[in-house]
C-alpha cells in the first residue's frame, strides 16, 4: 500500500510583545478600570488577533500614569528601554503614537534604539507598524502633527498667561495661603484668618533671620500650607512647611499686591498682605543668607545610587549632595530629605558618605556570588514576581542567542567574577547597571545598617551578559 506523503509545518517564530501605556495626568487613575487599562486591553486584543503569526504578550506592565509625553523622563519607558537592550522584547505596541512620544526628536532617538535592537513598533488604532517603509513614513507624518499640536497649545497658554499677568490679574494655579479665589470673577480675595498667619510668618523670619528656626516654630504651632478643595472635590494642600516652601512663600511678590510673569513684575488687582518695607527687609535677609546652609545637589553623573536610597529612620528619600573642602575637593553625600528640608534635628540618619555607601552596595552585590544560601533564597523568593524568559531551549533570533534561565551555580560564578572587574567598568556603565540590579536601598544611620533589595531579573540578565561575554572571548 502506497503511503501518503505528509507535509512538515515550519514552526512559527515567537514574537515577544510589550505594551506601553501613558496618561498625562493622574486624574482617574484610582478608578477600577482607568485609561491605562483601556489602552492595554485594546493592545492585548490586537496581539490575540496575531497569534497565528507567533505574537505573544509579555506579562510585565509598562504603565506611565501622570507623565508627560514631551520628554523621555518616564519610569516605565526607561524600564521598557532596558528590557529592549537586554533582548527581552521583539515588538512594542501602543494605543496611539502620541501615547509614546509627542516630540519628533525624542521619537527619532527611540526609533534608533528600536532599529539597533531590531524591535518593531506598532500603533494599534492607527494601523501601521515600522516593519515597513510605508509604516515609517506615516509614523513620522503623524508624529509631526502631534508635536505641532502640543507646541500650538503651549504657545496659546503662554500668551494667555502673559496677557493676564500684565493686567495684574490672577491667572490660576495653586491657591495661596492668605487668599481665596472668588468663584465668580476668579480674583484673589483676602482670607482674614490666613492673612494673620502670613504676616506672623514674615515677622518670625525678621525675628530669627533664618529659615530653619522659623520652620521649627511653625511645626510647633502646627501651621501648614493652605488647604483647598479641587473642582473634582478632592482635598489638596495642608503639607507642613519646609525650608524650600518657606523660602518660596517669603519671596512671593503676591503678598505685596503684585504679580510676576517671568522677569516682569506688575501691579496686581488684589490687596497686599504685608507692607513693602517688611517685604524688602525680608528679601535683604534672604539675599544675605544666600541659602548657604543648604546642600547643593550634584550632577547625575556623580550619583551612582540616585533615586534608590531611602532613609530607614523616617522613610524619606535620600538625595545626592556634595560639599567642597581642602582646596575645593568635592565630597559626595546622600542626605535625608526630611533633615534637609525641616532641619537636622528631625532625623537621626541625616546623611551618609556617598563613597562609603556605594562601596557597601557594590560589595553586597559581589557577595551574592560567594554566599550560596543568600543567593538561593533571593532567587527562590523572586521567582514568583520576576518573570524568567519563556524559552526552554537555545534559539537564534535577530542575531541574539536566547538561553534558558541560568542555574544557581552559573549565576553565582558570574557574580563572583563580575565583582572582581567592577573597578574597571566605566562610570557611565556603572550608573546603568546599578538600577537594573538594585530595587531599593534602606540606610539606617542610627544603627549603621544598610539593607539592599535586588531585582532578581536584573541579577539573571547580568549573569547572562557575563556568560555571553565569556563565550565570545573564549570560543
Amino acid at each position: 500500500m502506497k503511503k501518503t506523503p505528509t507535509l512538515a509545518l515550519a514552526a512559527v517564530p515567537t514574537l515577544r510583545c510589550a505594551i506601553y501605556t501613558r496618561k498625562s495626568t493622574e486624574e482617574g487613575l484610582d478608578q477600577e478600570f482607568n485609561s491605562l487599562d483601556a489602552q492595554r486591553e485594546s493592545a492585548e486584543a490586537y496581539i490575540a488577533s496575531q497569534q497565528a503569526e507567533g505574537w505573544v504578550c509579555l506579562p510585565e506592565r509598562f504603565d506611565d500614569g501622570g507623565c508627560t509625553g514631551a520628554n523621555l523622563d518616564r519610569p516605565a519607558l526607561q524600564r521598557l528601554l532596558a528590557a529592549i537592550a537586554a533582548g527581552r522584547v521583539d515588538c512594542v505596541l501602543v494605543h496611539k503614537v502620541d501615547r509614546f512620544s509627542r516630540s519628533l526628536l525624542d521619537f527619532a532617538r527611540l526609533m534608533e534604539v528600536f532599529e539597533k535592537h531590531q524591535v518593531a513598533f506598532v500603533s494599534v488604532t492607527q494601523q501601521f507598524n515600522t516593519a515597513t517603509s510605508m509604516g515609517r513614513l506615516i509614523l513620522n507624518v503623524l508624529l509631526s502633527f502631534a508635536q505641532f499640536e502640543r507646541e500650538l497649545i503651549a504657545e496659546r497658554t503662554r500668551d494667555k498667561v502673559a496677557a493676564t499677568r500684565r493686567k495684574g490679574k490672577w491667572s490660576g494655579g495653586r491657591p495661596l495661603l492668605g487668599y481665596d479665589v472668588d468663584p465668580c470673577n476668579r480674583k484673589l480675595v483676602v482670607n482674614k484668618a490666613e492673612a494673620l498667619r502670613v504676616r506672623a510668618i514674615f515677622e518670625l523670619f525678621l525675628k530669627y533671620e533664618a529659615l530653619a528656626p522659623v520652620v521649627r516654630e511653625l511645626t510647633r504651632r502646627r501651621w501648614v500650607h493652605k488647604r483647598w478643595t479641587s473642582r473634582a472635590g478632592h482635598c489638596r494642600g495642608g503639607q507642613p512647611f519646609t525650608k524650600v516652601s518657606l523660602d518660596r512663600l517669603l519671596r512671593n511678590v503676591v503678598y505685596v499686591g503684585q504679580v510676576r510673569y517671568q522677569d516682569e513684575v506688575h501691579p496686581g488687582e488684589h490687596p497686599a498682605l504685608v507692607t513693602a518695607e517688611v517685604f524688602q527687609r525680608v528679601q535683604a535677609l534672604l539675599q544675605r543668607n544666600g541659602r548657604k546652609g543648604e546642600a547643593q545637589v550634584s550632577s547625575r553623573s556623580g550619583a551612582l545610587l540616585r533615586g534608590l536610597v531611602r532613609c530607614a529612620s523616617c522613610g524619606c528619600a535620600m538625595v545626592p549632595a556634595h560639599t567642597a573642602r581642602n582646596g575645593g575637593k568635592r565630597y559626595g553625600y546622600y542626605v535625608c530629605c526630611a533633615a534637609q528640608k525641616r532641619g537636622w534635628d528631625t532625623c537621626p540618619t541625616k546623611s551618609v558618605s556617598a563613597a562609603v555607601l556605594e562601596a557597601v552596595v557594590v560589595e553586597q552585590i559581589g557577595s551574592l556570588g560567594r554566599d550560596p544560601d543568600t543567593l538561593r533564597g533571593l532567587l527562590t523568593h523572586g521567582s514568583s514576581s520576576d518573570q524568567a524568559p519563556e524559552c526552554a531551549e537555545s534559539t537564534e533570533r535577530n542575531g541574539r542567542t536566547n538561553r534558558a534561565w541560568l542555574s544557581e551555580n552559573e549565576v553565582a560564578a558570574a557574580l563572583a567574577a563580575w565583582a572582581t572587574v567592577w573597578d574597571t567598568v566605566p562610570p557611565t556603565e556603572q550608573a546603568r547597571l546599578i538600577p537594573s540590579l538594585v530595587e531599593r536601598i534602606d540606610y539606617d544611620g542610627a544603627a549603621g545598617q544598610v539593607a539592599v533589595a535586588f531585582h532578581v531579573s536584573g541579577i539573571h540578565l547580568l549573569a547572562e551578559e557575563w556568560v555571553r561575554h565569556t563565550q565570545e572571548n573564549n570560543p
